[in-house]
């Protein structure tokens, strides 16, 4: 028995050993998925603003190069798009099941589109004043409509209560009073702003001069009559045809 006890003695210092080499992996992996838990929360929260930014600005100068401003609104979703799985899916440890991920990413779209147009419209109100009236409303209410349902928190039915009904009063509110503002600035364009390469391009003040203007005019042919004949040199023939 004796024997037996000496031999079973070492088991719970090499348990140990294994314990700390666990716990010790355990805190290095720790920091190193803090490491990236930062970097990516970073590109989660940029994304956001970057495909907002490249929205806003798409959706106000959509008219002036439809091709070109949709492909630009068509990346900006992307990004907002990427950073919302970033943010919702990949980052937090409760990832949500398949209906209630593609519900999240749809209204990341709208709610998207409506931040893009309620910042454009501000932003580009003096330039598009009668397009930034209706951007601004409907960017507020679709935005607001799509956090609601995107925030897994807040039950739709959020939508019909007191902040949705305020929500709607504001929208409504600031779509007749800029629609004043726009008609009291007039014609678009008239208020300055920037045109983005649709002006026409100024006349030249003057032309440059001729090259036949600068030489001086050749004197005119003695009418004087000369001899042998002066009377016809000077009124020419006149056989219906000039040499």
């Amino acid at each position: 028995m004796p024997a037996l006890q000496l031999t079973d003695s070492p088991a719970p210092t090499t348990n140990a050993a294994h314990a700390g080499g666990r716990a010790a992996l355990r805190r290095a992996r720790i920091r190193r998925n803090r490491r990236m838990s930062l970097s990516a929360r970073y590109l989660g929260y940029v994304g956001y603003f970057v495909g907002a930014g490249l929205i806003s600005g798409a959706v106000v100068h959509h008219p002036l190069d439809p091709d070109r401003y949709t492909r630009i609104a068509f990346y900006g979703a992307l990004v907002f798009l990427a950073a919302t799985v970033l943010n919702e899916f990949v980052l937090p440890r409760d990832r949500p099941g398949l209906p209630r991920m593609l519900v999240v990413v749809a209204a990341s779209l709208m709610l998207s589109f409506g931040i893009g147009m309620l910042s454009g419209g501000l932003q580009h109100f003096d330039d598009f004043p009668e397009r930034g009236a209706v951007l601004v409303p409907l960017g507020l209410t679709v935005s607001f409509i799509a956090y609601v349902i995107k925030d897994a928190d807040t039950p739709w039915q959020r939508i019909f209560s007191l902040v949705g009904l305020s929500v709607l009063i504001t929208a409504t509110v600031a779509f007749f009073g800029l629609r004043h503002v726009a008609a009291s600035m007039g014609a678009p364009g008239e208020g300055g702003g920037h045109s983005h390469g649709t002006a026409e391009e100024p006349e030249h003040e003057q032309e440059a001069p001729s090259s036949t203007s600068a030489v001086p005019d050749a004197p005119a042919p003695s009418a004087s009559p000369t001899k042998g004949g002066g009377g016809e040199a000077a009124t020419g023939h006149d056989d219906g045809h000039s040499h």
